[in-house]
């Protein structure tokens, strides 16, 4: 029974089993003991086919050490089905989105202090370098949202390594300092300074091994570098990966949080929408206010919050910094002020670095499509603040508010009326109609064909989509017609019928009401003037500048446009500048990774600049002549002009002119950037609610 061989047995030597007539003399006493508790669960055999015992066969004759541990999780992810994964949020990170986060968490600043200490005198260098030491093994991690456990071993191979450089320093040439039995007792950082929380129960044994697979090459490369052979045998230490909710748990009781040093990880991404009940019920007991209750708006943001919120109670008092990789919705939108004000204010954290929005990647067959931002905070003075737009583009800031730009801490939340003296917007009318208002071309011209009466009482209609790729549709508009006339129209008759009992069989009372009046839209709104500014509520974010337009009175705006009345070419100028679009792109939520415009958060708190007539004229002239670079393209969809690849010429010479024009209106610095333009927007949007 290898579990109950003495602690003290040696494992063989590999230079003498290397040594056939030496080898000969190596009997099974002398096989390795193990222990670390990685085989006390016992499983029942497998049963294997012939192809899954060749399958076998051939992995064990593959070289397995040039493979990271990291990569189980992403293989674990390929066998879990899609529902499964979305169900808990899982996301396996690469080890390129790992280094990102733990960077600048805490190897970044570990590195620095290295260096500085190599620059040393002699005499203070061997101190220092063994104070150094001592301080990598005392350091302690928490992924309090674990999964397979990519972060903690990517973080232990990247402290190895560091810790390996170290020792390398100490020594010289001098290897002495081994005391001729080798460096492993020398070797301080270990698997013990790991700990993790996950809710699955393999990941928990995935993550456990994994630690353990990492110190044993790390033990190789260490074999390697000081040419002695390096081994942790029987396995006395490993990564504590306790298997629980995170929520439910007191994280003190895993780890004192005055022996912690770094939280970090990657918690499920999962919508309001999408959020098991368990999940819901995790959010309200973690996302609490000053009196003990729910936040505000708590129904509507993303389950990682739940971990800003936990891990900010944990840190108070301490010198804990944390990370997390996120969904960027929490840096967006309405959740902004819902996530990031409470967290402000009550546990006083602050940014201390972040990655602007990143497409994700992993090794993970099946891998998400999704859009993430890397956020690190503390309630630490005197850290450098840094804002990453990728890898190697990085900046410093003096604060970075939660929408990741190098300003004050604003809040930017829903307003029922604009900030600034200008026109209101509002969504157009909701038809819920089930279909029966809204037609085809097809299904219109064969209306009329029939019924040439109902010619007049049909318009163009456009939703979103209709309007950017100049989509054919149309409505039944009968706001107008008389009882008489909408009984000499049968076909038209039967489509207001079925919305009629459309409408009484919805499970909502107030669609039910709306069947009294079948024949109009359930929302209608007043259009006043000859026409009016559209802008689509979503957008591709492929598109430097939002489809924004003109409509004449006589078409019908759906609910999926946002509506302007009385503006003009100086509003509309203003709109589909670059000014207004870096405003729209940090503000608006998202509705996947397209850009979600939106009044209340948007246009109702975009701070417009002081004008005067003449500037007014420059503007509208401008504005003009982008409408005209339009109309050069009749045949051409708003899908097809805003298109990066596609975009005439002439039109994004005409945008450009109304982008110089409109940033010197600011009176902004030319070849300003666009989160120097966002950064100066929101100090004048501060100084706006300031005033009311």
């Amino acid at each position: 029974d290898l579990n109950k061989a003495e602690d003290n047995r040696r494992p063989p030597n590999p230079y003498l089993e290397s040594n056939p007539r030496l080898s000969a003399k190596i009997d099974g006493s002398h096989f390795r003991y193990i222990n670390g508790s990685l085989f006390e669960r016992n499983l029942d055999p497998a049963t294997f086919n012939r192809r899954m015992r060749d399958e076998l066969l051939d992995c064990l004759n593959f070289d397995w050490g040039q493979i990271s541990p990291a990569v189980f999780g992403s293989m674990f992810q390929g066998v879990m089905d899609k529902d499964q994964r979305r169900e808990i949020g899982a996301h396996y990170t690469s080890e390129e989105n790992i280094l990102k986060l733990i960077n600048p968490l805490f190897m970044d600043e570990l590195r620095k202090e290295f260096d500085s200490i190599k620059k040393q005198a002699k005499t203070k260098k061997s101190k220092a370098l063994a104070t150094f030491q001592n301080k990598l093994a005392s350091l302690k991690f928490l992924d309090p949202a674990c999964g397979c456990g990519n972060f903690l071993i990517v973080a232990y191979r990247e402290l190895r390594r560091l810790e390996l450089e170290v020792v390398k320093t100490m020594l010289g040439d001098k290897h002495g300092y081994l005391h001729g039995t080798g460096i492993t007792g020398n070797l301080k950082v270990n698997v013990d300074q790991f700990y993790g929380i996950e809710i699955e129960e393999w990941p928990c044994q995935i993550a456990r091994t994994g630690m353990w697979l990492m110190d044993h090459l790390m033990n190789l490369e260490a074999t390697e570098i000081f040419e002695r052979y390096e081994y942790r045998l029987p396995l006395k230490q490993g990564a504590t990966i306790v298997y629980a909710n995170a929520h439910r748990i007191d994280w003190e009781e895993l780890v004192p949080k005055s022996e912690l040093s770094y939280i970090l990880g990657n918690p499920p991404f999962i919508g309001y929408s999408y959020q098991s009940q368990e999940q819901k019920e995790d959010v309200l007991l973690t996302c609490l206010d000053e009196k003990g209750k729910p936040i505000k708006n708590v129904g509507k943001i993303d389950y990682v919050v739940a971990w800003y919120y936990k891990a900010s109670q944990y840190i108070q008092g301490t010198q804990i910094r944390v990370a997390f990789v996120s969904t960027n919705s929490i840096t967006q939108g309405e959740q902004v002020a819902t996530v990031w004000k409470p967290l402000f204010d009550m546990f006083g954290i602050h940014i201390d670095f972040a990655y602007r929005t990143f497409k994700w990647s992993n090794e993970a067959k099946g891998k998400a499509a999704v859009h993430c931002v890397i956020i690190g905070f503390s309630t630490v003075e005197g850290i450098e603040k840094v804002i990453y737009d990728d890898v190697s583009a990085k900046a410093s800031a003096m604060n970075i508010n939660p929408y990741l730009v190098d300003a004050l801490n604003v809040f930017i939340e829903n307003r029922k009326k604009p900030i600034c003296a200008v026109p209101e917007m509002m969504a157009g009318g909701k038809p819920t109609e089930g279909g029966n208002l809204i037609m085809s071309k097809k299904e219109r011209n064969a209306l009329v064909k029939v019924e040439p009466n109902a010619k007049k009482y049909v318009r163009r209609y456009y939703m979103g989509d209709d309007f950017i790729n100049d989509i054919e549709r149309y409505c039944l508009w009968l706001v107008n017609c008389p009882p008489n006339e909408l009984k000499q129209m049968p076909l038209v008759l039967e489509r207001v019928e079925r919305v009629r009992q459309m409408r009484l069989n919805s499970k909502k009372l107030a669609t039910q009401a709306k069947a009294k009046t079948p024949m109009l839209f359930d929302e209608i709104r007043k259009i006043t003037g000859k026409h009016y500014v559209v802008v689509p509520k979503v957008s591709s974010e492929r598109r430097q500048y939002v489809p924004i337009g003109f409509l004449s009175a006589d078409n019908i705006p759906g609910d999926k446009l946002f509506v302007v009345c009385n503006m003009g070419l100086y509003g509309f100028g203003i709109l589909v500048s670059a000014v207004h679009m870096a405003w729209m792109r940090a503000v608006c939520g998202r509705l996947g990774i397209g850009y979600s415009y939106s009044n209340t958060i948007v246009y109702n708190n975009f701070p417009w600049p002081n004008v005067t007539d003449k500037q007014k004229a420059d503007i509208e002239k401008l504005a003009q002549d982008i409408l005209d670079a339009r109309a050069l393209f009749p045949k051409s969809s708003f899908a097809d002009l805003y298109d990066p690849l596609t975009m005439p010429r002439e039109l994004l010479r005409a945008h450009q002119a109304l982008d110089r024009a409109v940033v010197k209106l600011y009176g902004f610095a030319k070849g300003i950037t666009e989160p120097e333009i966002v950064a100066e927007l929101m100090t004048r949007y501060q100084r706006l609610v300031a005033k009311q």
